[in-house]
Order: C-alpha cells, then structure tokens, then sequence
C-alpha cells in the first residue's frame, strides 16, 4: 500500500468516494429542478406538475440523461482521482491502453456472447416476487427508454448512441470499474470480491430490481476484463458495443425494447460455456505484473 497518498485508507477513500457520488446526485437534482422550472416557464409543461420527469419532451429528458451520467458518475470518479492520485489521475483511474490489442476484441466478445446466459438470467429475475413499487419503477424505466429509442432518422441514431452508449459507457466505467472497483478489491483483499461487489452496487444503482441479475453479470465481466487488461478503454469498448448493438437493435426493430426473450437452459449454458473460456483466456494473456502490482497502485 502506497503510504504516501493523501488517503491511504481504502475504507477511507471509499467514504470520500461515496460523498463525492452524493455530491453529484445532489447537483443533479438541483439541474434537474431548474430545467422543470424553465420548463414550466415556457409552457412545455403544466405549471405545478414539479419534477414530473415523464411530462419534459423527450430532447429534454436526453439532455437530463447525459447530465446526469456525467454529474453523477464521471465528475466524482474525476475528483476522486485528483485528490487521491494527484500524479496522472487519469492514469489511477485506468485510462491507459491495454497491454495486448486482443484484449479489446475479447472483452466486446465476452460481452455479446454472453446475452444468451444474460436473458435467461433475466427470467430467473423476473420470477423473484418483488414489491409493487419497483415493478412500477421498472415498468415505467422502460417505457422512458422505449421513447428515448424511438426515432425515425440516422441523426437520432447517432444521438441515441452518444446519450445511450457512448457516454455512460465512458462515465460509468471510470465511476465503477475505475475509482469504485481497486478501492473494493484493497478492502477485500480480493480481485474477485472486489469486482462481484462493484458489479452488485453497479446493478443496483440502475433501480431497475427485475433486471438486477442481469446488470450485475455485466458488471462482472466489466470488471474481469479491466482487471485482465489493465486498461478502463478495454470495459469503455465493451460496454459500449453491448448498449450499441441494443440502441441499433430498436432503431431497427422498435418492438425490440418491450421485448423479453425466452432463453431455453441449453443456449445459456452454452453461453456461461463461452463466457468462461473467454474469460480463461483473458486470465492466460493478462500480464503477471499487472495482477501483482495492481493492488499496490490503488
């Protein structure tokens, strides 16, 4: 453990962390309350309605969308960074290129090849009883992405793969995968406790319960993948494709997004099959020193 940072202490550096996410919800919040104001000032929506999300225009709740992922994700995992690493923050946080190229190809691949074992855990979810509210929630998460997603030109394309893809592959990656991830693993004392965890709080900070097993495989192989890698561009690469290949699936097929698969036990094992070789192989070309010295970084 390096003992000349300013906060040596993973259980300390996961408090501030933790302030710092708060801090950026509570600036979103705020964002958030200005523009239903200046909404209602120009008659967009019925005055009073308060942060009634659902009554903005959806150009709007896109812009909202992209703040959000920036002020509550990016911006602390930044200032986290910069405080606790002050030489090369970027660097701490992961953004450095992978050591072998391959990396990036197997990581998008662990990720695609993995949707078979995905949507079948998404059943399993979905049988689990839940209280009402966060069916409710779910449902109308998806409905708000279903809007988000519908579009009939190239250019809404491209901008739902910017706010949708792109951005919180970028931000939610050095939130959770970057700062989040090394300050679990010191506490644990384990790259795998570490990356299980961070895929947990991951999925959970989606509020989306019904999806849960679902988000928090993905945050699993996110987190394996930069660990194997070294690099945060190799997770940003993956989980960008993954929600490309969902945003160019609904462009195409708008009945796609209110779709729930039925994924038979075969095609999942054959998937987990897949994913887990992927992931032996990932293990095989990871530098040794990279996993030796990892800890010692963070």
């Amino acid at each position: 453990m390096n003992t000349n940072l300013p906060i040596p202490s993973p259980r300390r550096q996961l408090g501030l962390f933790s302030l710092l996410v708060l801090g950026g919800l509570m600036l979103f919040f705020v964002i958030s309350a200005i523009a239903v104001v200046m909404a209602e000032g120009t008659g967009r929506i019925p005055a009073g309605a308060g942060l009634a999300v659902p009554s903005l225009s959806t150009n709007l709740l896109k812009l909202l969308q992209a703040i959000s992922t920036v002020t509550i994700f990016l911006i602390p995992a930044w200032l986290f960074a910069s405080y606790s690493f002050r030489n090369k923050p970027f660097h701490r946080l992961g953004f450095n290129p992978a050591t072998k190229n391959s990396f990036y190809i197997l990581a998008v691949a662990l990720l695609l090849l993995s949707f078979p074992l995905d949507g079948w855990l998404g059943q399993l979810n979905r049988e689990i009883p839940l209280p009402a509210w966060m069916i409710q929630r779910e449902q109308d998460a998806g409905r708000q992405i279903a809007d988000f997603l519908k579009t009939g030109s190239v250019s809404g394309v491209l901008v739902n793969l910017f706010v949708i893809a792109l951005l919180p592959a970028i931000c939610e990656e050095a939130c959770f995968r970057g700062a989040l991830q090394p300050i679990l693993i010191r506490i644990f004392k384990s790259p795998w406790g570490g990356i299980i965890v961070t895929a947990m709080i991951f999925s959970a900070f989606h509020f989306q319960f019904q999806g849960f097993l679902t988000r928090m495989l993905l945050g699993i192989l996110l987190g394996a993948a930069y660990w194997y890698s070294g690099s945060l561009w190799v997770s940003i690469t993956a989980h960008f494709f993954t929600n490309a290949v969902q945003v160019i699936a609904v462009a195409w097929y708008p009945g796609f997004a209110a779709t729930d698969p039925t994924v038979p036990v075969y095609a999942a094992l054959i998937s987990l099959v897949i994913v887990a070789g992927l992931l032996l192989i990932m293990r095989n070309l990871s530098a040794s020193d990279h996993s030796r010295d990892y800890p010692k970084e963070i």
